[in-house]
């Protein structure tokens, strides 16, 4: 009896909602919410369809293939730094950080975490840049190349004059008449002659010798002064003259030899002229790779309809734009 009135109470409600389900698939918001759900389930059936192969714990398996290219390379990177091949044990241990960086990497970029990173970015440009050099430096350079660019650069390659002299020294502390003694003494060394034994002429000077031999302006610079290197290369080859100022005192100079400026021949500079050459060319090609990469792209830089104070908030922020 019970079993009947439940089912007489079942078989009314139904009567009695098929008006009010009828209606409700005419509801607008009913129907979105249907295709919504219809959506959401196909979407899901196709997710799973392109899943990779699931492992025991029903977690998606992605695929990381360690290359024998690569273990070599990781034991290279390990010899550098430790100067000896890695055990067995290390390179395990260098293979698993290997594959925890890539795991890393794939993770992040998944998540999006490379967007909008300075650092990132900058990394970026950077592996850019270089693999751009590395092309540039498989480029060998010919003979012609070099003198060319040897020619077109004289300033970065020209020797710079070159003296050997003779010198003898007058300590400004120990003389009461500088100016006296150093002529009195320029005129006994010329009367020696340029084979004059020095050492019974003028002062002890512990920073260089009586006799200096055939050295670059800018050596001879650095050891007595600039001002000194700069008047020493006008002097004339073959007798005693001066004195010649410096930051010790005076000094009787006798110049032996003198080589003016010039520009070398390649094969003096060869290897200089290669780097510079390399540079050059890495740097052309960076110049030229951005030019053709920015015919690609419409860069709009929008402008502040108000004055920019600087140092303002709003002109942090034009920068930042701009540089983007």
């Amino acid at each position: 009896l019970h079993l009947a009135d439940l089912v007489y109470a079942v078989k009314e409600g139904v009567l009695r909602l098929k008006p009010f389900v009828k209606n409700l698939f005419h509801e607008p918001l009913f129907q979105f919410l249907l295709i919504g759900a219809a959506l959401f389930l196909l979407s899901g059936l196709f997710r799973n369809s392109d899943q990779p192969q699931s492992g025991q714990t029903g977690q998606p398996s992605f695929k990381i293939i360690i290359t024998p290219g690569q273990i070599e390379h990781l034991a290279a990177q390990f010899r550098r730094t430790w100067q000896r091949p890695p055990t067995a044990q290390e390179l395990k241990g260098l293979i698993d950080s290997h594959v925890l960086d890539e795991i890393s990497y794939r993770e992040a970029t998944a998540l999006g975490l490379d967007r909008d990173d300075p650092t990132i970015r900058s990394r970026m440009r950077l592996k850019l840049e270089t693999l751009n050099e590395d092309i540039a430096a498989a480029t060998a350079a010919t003979d012609q190349d070099l003198q060319a660019f040897l020619e077109q650069h004289p300033d970065s390659f020209r020797r710079e004059p070159q003296v050997a002299f003779r010198q003898v020294y007058l300590n400004p502390d120990r003389r009461a008449s500088l100016e006296a003694d150093a002529r009195a003494l320029l005129a006994q060394l010329q009367a020696a002659g340029p084979e004059a034994d020095l050492a019974g002429f003028g002062d002890s000077l512990l920073v260089a010798t009586n006799d200096l031999p055939l050295s670059p302006v800018s050596d001879i610079g650095r050891l007595f002064g600039e001002q000194f290197g700069r008047q020493i290369v006008d002097l004339e080859p073959g007798r005693w003259q001066g004195p010649v100022k410096s930051g010790y005192g005076l000094h009787l100079v006798y110049v032996t030899e003198k080589e003016p400026a010039r520009l070398p021949e390649l094969a003096e500079v060869r290897n200089q002229v290669e780097r510079e050459w390399i540079f050059a060319r890495k740097k052309e090609m960076q110049e030229a790779m951005y030019k053709k990469l920015m015919e690609r792209y419409t860069v709009v830089i929008e402008k502040p309809s108000e004055p920019v104070e600087k140092g303002s908030a709003m002109a942090a922020r034009l920068q930042a734009k701009e540089a983007r």
